[in-house]
């Protein structure tokens, strides 16, 4: 079944999975840990440098902190990221968790910066 988003044109005839986005994620394993997984080790940075060597592999613009990944692109380029990403971290765990928030803007690329960036000349200019 496909969303009724996806049938939307939006003004000058430019389709919704055809407009840049940022997409922010967080993906990690849970459950039963995998084979190889560390003993008594909580921790799952193993699991996530592996979503995020996939990202920075893919060529995308992307930012990374200690919640969330960030990458910028067309909606089916980021979404396959993500999804090689979720089956890297599934490696780890018998469950996965994964969060995703995304800003689909039309006309609007380089936002990864862009946006950081108009804030921060928002903070400088004060009240």
């Amino acid at each position: 079944m496909t969303p009724a988003l996806f049938g939307r044109m939006l003004p000058g005839g430019v389709q919704w999975q055809t407009c840049p986005m940022l997409l922010a994620f967080s993906v990690a394993p849970s459950g039963t840990p995998a084979e190889g997984s560390r003993p008594g080790d909580a921790s799952v940075h193993d699991a996530v440098a592996a979503a995020v060597k996939i990202v920075r592999d893919s060529g995308l613009p992307n930012t990374t902190d200690s919640m969330f990944t960030t990458i910028e692109g067309e909606w089916d380029e980021v979404f396959d990221v993500v999804k090689r990403a979720t089956e890297a971290v599934g490696r780890y765990g018998s469950r996965v968790s994964l969060v995703i928030k995304a800003d689909i803007r039309p006309g609007y690329t380089g936002e990864l910066t862009a946006k950081v960036d108009r804030l921060e000349e928002a903070l400088a200019e004060g009240p």
